[in-house]
């Protein structure tokens, strides 16, 4: 049971909603609050899309997954990218050492986007890259590699992932200090509003601050403490609210309590459709429509019986379908030992398409609806939530908190907790702390080739050889000027980008120009 109800009550009742309105709380699918979803049929006119995310090696490798996962029904892209690409590092420097296409595809320059998109028509695809620190420079690489299959990037449709400021709070693959990151993310949402008006600019992620060891309800309100961040950095800058928030996308978790998962996102979508239109006077529906991708637990997988992980990650899928995403990705059953391998993979889409095709869950919209427990655990992770933001912006906002060092304290806090339990064995994971089963269960496990980090080093030498050196030097020259003063970098990047400017040169020129973050609180 959710940790927002009493322990001791077991039953709920018409009582417990006597003075529940459901005309205010839920309204119709498709209106405002949008508490039963954002369109009027829902999954009876459309499935989620489904994505699974996929990046590992080299261009060429992830490039024949995605061939695969399409073949196989996969609806969308879900791009992975290794640390050294999501830091700002090319494959041949030192600190790329080891890294080099482990935990994701190994980006350097447009050359490797190119061969990564391969034979993909872009024009007829979504496609979703996880990258933050780095995404106005991938954004212009996939832009530039569109436009070049003959594609207008006008309906070029996707997501990058763009929020800084969870990697303050959760995940540490920033960069540059907030204040420039916050820059070049509303630098983003101008440059997109004009030039690539089906792009969604950023999608502010609560999975990683919930893997962190956040609750459902510290999932909900830092992540719209930070979007709130964004919607008044783009408000600063000129932009109108309607014509930018449409872009804005969000990414949560489907953890295991599965009545608290779809509580949570029914949750979400009521609370931001207030924050947009009463805080920032949003005028239009789709701005006030929370649209959000979901991916079950990484968290929630183990190592000891993985086969168990497929159960988990259906129930998780389930809650997130219940819940009303918009796209969702699955987790693979190896992923707790490694990067998933294609049969894994393919099992975990199998998930999503026996969930849309079996269960007959397109029949109706919201289903949950007018359930006594469900509507008050809507209502009571809604309060819980707009608590913590109250006191966020008492004390300046989601910046000033990050500074501080209270959201990475509370995010510890309750993962701290979470262990105490498992390890006391109040909360029972299967496998860990009950119905522990000793023997070894061998399960195959993909391994990215050692000699991959040497292969990619090759070929980064010998664009950089082939590629005008003077047109790099130039722009990387006019880079840095821009960056010096208030013009829009995207431009600039993408005719870096272009020239062949590889990720390590744009971002050490704007290293020298923004200075490394450094935390200034140690907890």
């Amino acid at each position: 049971m959710s940790d927002l109800m009493p322990n001791d009550k077991y039953l709920w009742k018409p009582e417990d909603l006597s003075s529940w309105d459901w005309r205010q709380k839920l309204g119709e699918p498709g209106k405002y609050p949008f508490t039963r979803g954002i369109y009027r049929e829902m999954y009876r006119s459309r499935f989620w899309t489904m994505r699974q995310y996929a990046g590992f090696g080299s261009a060429d490798e992830t490039n024949r997954r995605f061939r695969y996962l399409l073949a196989n029904g996969q609806t969308g892209l879900s791009t992975a990218f290794d640390l050294p690409t999501q830091m700002g590092y090319d494959s041949d420097d030192p600190l790329a050492a080891g890294e080099v296409g482990r935990t994701g595809v190994a980006i350097d320059s447009l050359a490797d986007m190119e061969r990564l998109f391969a034979g993909i028509d872009l024009s007829a695809v979504s496609t979703s890259m996880t990258i933050n620190s780095t995404a106005a420079v991938l954004l212009s690489m996939y832009r530039a590699v569109g436009v070049k299959q003959g594609a207008d990037p006008k309906q070029l449709q996707g997501t990058i992932q763009n929020d800084i400021l969870k990697e303050y709070e959760a995940r540490n693959t920033y960069i540059y200090p907030p204040v420039a990151s916050m820059r070049i993310i509303t630098d983003i949402f101008e440059f997109c509003a004009r030039e690539m008006p089906r792009w969604n600019t950023i999608s502010i992620s609560g999975y990683h601050i919930r893997e962190a060891g956040a609750t459902a309800v510290q999932e909900l309100a830092f992540t719209f403490a930070n979007a709130i961040e964004y919607v008044k950095a783009a408000q600063a800058r000129g932009l109108d609210i309607d014509e930018f928030a449409p872009q804005l996308s969000f990414f949560f978790v489907a953890q295991m309590d599965l009545f608290e998962e779809i509580a949570k996102f029914r949750a979400a979508r009521r609370l931001w459709a207030r924050i947009i239109k009463e805080r920032f006077g949003a005028k239009k529906d789709k701005s006030m429509m929370l649209r959000f991708h979901v991916q079950t637990a990484g968290s929630s997988l183990t190592q000891q019986q993985p086969d168990n992980n497929v159960v988990r990650t259906t129930l998780e899928a389930l809650a997130a379908a219940l819940g009303g995403c918009q796209s969702l990705h699955t987790n693979s059953k190896d992923e707790a030992l490694s990067l998933p391998s294609e049969a894994a993979a393919l099992t975990a889409l199998r998930t999503q398409q026996i969930i849309a095709f079996e269960t007959g869950i397109n029949n109706v919209v919201d289903p949950l609806a007018g359930s006594y427990y469900i509507e008050d655990l809507t209502d009571k992770i809604e309060a819980a939530a707009e608590a913590y933001l109250d006191k966020i912006e008492e004390m300046g906002g989601a910046i000033k908190a990050v500074e501080s060092g209270y959201i990475q304290k509370e995010i510890q806090d309750a993962a701290f907790r979470f262990h105490q339990d498992v390890e006391s064995s109040k909360r029972v994971i299967v496998g860990i702390n009950k119905f522990i089963d000793e023997r070894p269960e061998p399960i195959p496990i993909m391994r990215v080739d050692p000699a991959l980090e040497g292969i990619q080093k090759q070929r980064l030498t010998q664009m950089r050889s082939k590629r005008d050196s003077a047109a790099v030097t130039a722009v990387l020259a006019e880079l840095a000027e821009t960056a010096a003063s208030k013009t829009n970098l995207v431009p600039c990047i993408a005719r870096a980008v272009e020239a062949y400017a590889t990720v390590g040169e744009i971002s050490n020129t704007l290293r020298v120009a923004f200075g490394k973050y450094r935390p200034l609180v140690t907890i």
